[in-house]
């Protein structure tokens, strides 16, 4: 029975392919299957290049989000949050990115009032965690009000420093 198979990729490489390990029947189903497929060589290739646009794709929007969630708490009057340096700059855009879909959901799209909205800004201003708003990032913008307040005062800074 024969186990070695001549492959001419669609890539244009042939290569001679041991097929000893599959069972006899299969084996010319799947020589016709890889002789669909590119070579391993030029497979790998073209994911190394699509993983290389993705990682640049990627990067360039995580600083557009970071550029507008660093514009946005001044704006708004947010205050610097707390934490280790990654921590915090995550927990800049999370915020962020809670903030704006939590009014758009409420408010634009909603029935709450500005009025109501100042109240639950006013509320989210209080918690500086940047783990916080890192553990929130998840939720959906209606469960905004409860989540502020089931924050702990772990999460909101206190008046007295040396508490």
């Amino acid at each position: 029975m024969k186990t070695i198979w001549p492959i001419d990729h669609t890539c244009g490489h042939h290569a001679d392919r041991d097929l000893s390990d599959r069972p006899a029947d299969r084996r010319a189903g799947f020589a016709e299957w890889l002789a669909r497929q590119e070579c391993t060589a030029c497979w790998r290739a073209s994911k190394e290049g699509d993983e290389q646009d993705r990682a640049a794709w990627l990067k360039a929007k995580r600083a557009e989000e970071q550029a507008a969630s660093e514009s946005w708490p001044e704006q708004y009057r947010m205050p610097p949050l707390e934490g280790a340096e990654r921590a915090v700059a995550w927990g800049v855009r999370c915020r962020h990115q809670i903030l704006t879909a939590a009014y758009t959901a409420l408010v634009t799209e909603g029935e709450t009032s500005e009025a109501v909205w100042e109240g639950i800004e006013e509320n989210a201003r209080t918690i500086t965690r940047a783990g916080w708003w890192i553990d929130q990032r998840s939720s959906q913008p209606d469960d905004l009000t409860e989540l502020l307040q089931a924050a702990t005062g772990a999460d909101r800074p206190t008046e007295n420093p040396y508490f």
